[in-house]
């Protein structure tokens, strides 16, 4: 009989073995990282984020922008390894479903952290946005610190030419508070006197011409010699008038007015020079109306301005009368001339606080011009046919000696004609 051999068992090896076959798992990537791992890694990165965040919002508490750049950066770097980690985990999870009580309240806990993950996010897109205007408003600032280095160079430069700013030898810093006696110092105190005089004389003459006055016969009665070439010119006759009044005497120490006791050195006029040169006229005299400086505004202010001409001007004299009582009125008027007597006033401080003192020279009509110790009033002079030089016709400011330094007077020519 054939025999036919044992069946084939499928539990069996050819070793007659029994083999248990492993079942597999569908979907299951033998690389992929395990679970647990993945949460423990989202759990730290949001520790990490939060310290990032705290740094951030720290870094604006006082405003650092090195410190919110830096902080900035490792918060969007945490943020990015979140993204990582939440993609890794969705691709495990695609659905969160909760068989066991702790995945229940591992899910719970996972979506708590995403939903504070959210908020972090819009915070530091609030962050982003904050030092975006801030960087802007950097950018503003310097450009305004650039404005004001420019015209900080700008007033020092000025400052040097007038003598106005000192430098400390030792140490080359500068002083804007201190003052140094130069000869610049003073060439500037004089520009500021003629246009002074300039100034007061504007409302001189508006007053003249509104009480009637004939201006071309005021003119002639200042100095009849001179012949202006033109009508316009007739206003330096008034500047002449106001000049002469403010300057008699002014190579006096006491300037015509009783000192008192104030000191009559050299420091001691530089002294007085500094403590009005800052202040409102009006102001110091208040404190103190018949004080030196007070006599002699009073005194200028009469000599200036005539009885008729303030009867004229106002229809009464009480102005003047409020002067000559002892006090000092608060009227236009009569402020405008306290800036001029200041200006003439400071002038005369600084020209006695030389060694040797600045000396004021005058010139006379009917003098040869010279350009070194004139200057021509009126710009774009030119000859007359035949003349050899131009000759004065009256001074309208003197000049000044000062430290070798010559101040050239200002004077009005005649034998010239004055181009367009």
């Amino acid at each position: 009989m054939h025999r036919t051999g044992p069946k084939e068992n499928p539990g069996h090896d050819n070793n007659n073995q029994r083999v248990y076959p492993q079942p597999i798992e569908e979907g299951v990537n033998q690389n992929k990282e395990p679970m647990e791992d993945i949460v423990l890694k989202i759990f730290n990165n949001i520790s990490s984020l939060k310290a990032a965040y705290i740094q951030l919002q720290e870094a604006h508490t006082p405003y650092d922008p090195e410190k919110i750049q830096a902080a900035d950066t490792l918060v969007i770097k945490e943020l990015m390894k979140l993204s990582e980690l939440k993609h890794s985990y969705r691709e495990q999870k695609p659905k969160l479903a909760a068989s066991l009580p702790q995945d229940s309240r591992l899910i719970a806990e996972i979506q708590e952290q995403q939903s504070l993950l959210k908020t972090y996010e819009v915070m530091v897109k609030k962050f982003q946005f904050q030092i975006q205007n801030r960087e802007t408003e950097i950018l503003q600032l310097q450009k305004q610190i650039q404005d004001s280095q420019q015209r900080k160079a700008k007033f020092e430069k000025k400052l040097k030419q007038r003598g106005l700013l000192s430098v400390d030898p030792e140490d080359g810093s500068e002083d804007f508070f201190s003052i140094e006696l130069t000869p610049s110092l003073f060439a500037s105190a004089v520009e500021t006197a003629y246009k002074s005089i300039h100034d007061f004389s504007k409302p001189l003459i508006n007053m003249m011409k509104a009480a009637g006055w004939d201006l071309d016969a005021a003119a002639r009665a200042i100095d009849p010699s001179v012949v202006y070439a033109r009508r316009a010119h007739k206003k330096y006759a008034f500047e002449v008038h106001i000049c002469q009044r403010m300057f008699l005497r002014f190579q006096e120490a006491n300037f015509g007015t009783d000192t008192g006791d104030l000191d009559m050195s050299g420091e001691g006029f530089f002294r007085q020079f500094l403590a009005i040169r800052s202040m409102d006229p009006l102001d110091v005299l208040t404190q103190n109306p018949d004080s030196v400086f007070g006599r002699f505004c009073r005194n200028k202010y009469l000599s200036v301005v005539h009885s008729k001409m303030e009867s004229s001007f106002f229809g009464n004299v009480d102005q003047r009368n409020h002067l000559m009582s002892g006090s000092h009125p608060r009227t236009p008027f009569y402020q405008a001339f306290l800036k001029l007597a200041k200006s003439i006033w400071l002038l005369h401080r600084l020209a006695c606080s030389f060694d040797p003192n600045a000396k004021i020279f005058q010139v006379r009509g009917g003098t040869e011009y010279s350009e070194i110790y004139m200057k021509s009033i009126v710009k774009n002079v030119v000859l007359n046919d035949g003349a050899q030089r131009a000759k004065v016709g009256v001074m309208v400011m003197p000049g000044f000696m000062v430290g070798g330094s010559v101040i050239q007077s200002q004077v009005y020519l005649t034998d010239v004609m004055y181009a367009e």
